[in-house]
């Protein structure tokens, strides 16, 4: 049965480059089911961007990984258009780079994610926005989680003993003031081994870790402000920094993302939407 929206389907360079044949069955599919779509293969975020902004009453499907996702929810944000636009995704690249797409209940599978599209339900999820714009979907790090490669037998056996002959890790660890709705959790006078913040449940999930203390900090907020030195840190799949100062505010059911409709999610990150 034929959508009852026009598509928009934009094809994010990158998949077209790693995974052709996957780009060109979700095609297929959507094809199939919607006729009168249209298909955007834009060469660079900027003419992803114009073609967003020009989709009118299409209803945007991104093909790509978690990047080209995250691009899209952010331009829609900018636009003030994310509360009033249905997103999909159909996940295209190697497992580790569409494993926040897979965390949402969007399928990894080509034809499946490309059906959800066509016959899916729409829910909605919370996010987290910093002061900057940026959008955070399943959480933030700091400092930053360095992404793993896949490896051969060789490289793992390499990696262990590069392990076990390594120094002790340096004393100094940042030093950072987190604050979360005003309430103090760390100040700059100990060192923080770790900061997580995670939206869920209409709040951001935060934990902050210090050497001197046994048990993490945990707390509930709607704003999430991290400050003192110079720090990076991983919002997603994006790495980001060096910043002094950086607030995240949550936003409630933010994202509308269609899933497939026996998908399974979290019921504190996503609610179904309203009709």
């Amino acid at each position: 049965m034929p959508v009852p929206h026009p598509l928009l389907v934009l094809i994010d360079p990158l998949a077209r480059r790693t995974d052709g044949e996957s780009v060109r069955i979700a095609k297929d599919v959507l094809r199939a089911g919607a006729p009168g779509m249209k298909v955007s293969l834009p060469d660079s975020p900027e003419e992803a961007a114009r073609a967003l902004a020009r989709r009118g009453r299409r209803h945007p499907v991104v093909v790509g990984d978690d990047r080209a996702l995250l691009r899209a929810v952010r331009l829609l944000h900018m636009e003030r258009e994310l509360p009033e636009c249905a997103l999909s995704v159909v996940p295209v690249g190697r497992p580790r780079s569409v494993a926040l797409a897979g965390s949402l209940g969007v399928p990894l599978d080509a034809v499946r994610a490309a059906r959800a599209v066509l016959d899916g339900v729409e829910r909605r999820f919370d996010l987290l926005i910093d002061d900057s714009g940026g959008v955070v979907l399943g959480g933030l790090r700091i400092p930053p989680v360095r992404e793993r490669t896949e490896r051969g037998p060789l490289d793992r056996c390499r990696s262990l003993v590069r392990t076990l002959t390594r120094p002790a890790p340096d004393p100094q660890a940042p030093r950072l003031r987190v604050e979360a709705d005003g309430v103090l959790l760390a100040d700059l006078d100990r060192p923080v081994e770790g900061v997580s913040v995670a939206p869920g449940g209409g709040l951001a999930d935060v934990v902050v870790r210090q050497r001197s203390a046994p048990d993490p900090v945990r707390a509930r907020a709607r704003t999430v402000t991290v400050s003192g030195t110079h720090f990076h840190y991983r919002a997603d799949a994006v790495v980001s920094g060096p910043v002094h100062t950086r607030t995240w505010t949550a936003h409630p059911s933010a994202l509308r993302l269609t899933v497939p409709a026996d998908s399974s999610v979290p019921p504190q990150r996503s609610a179904p939407a309203s009709s």
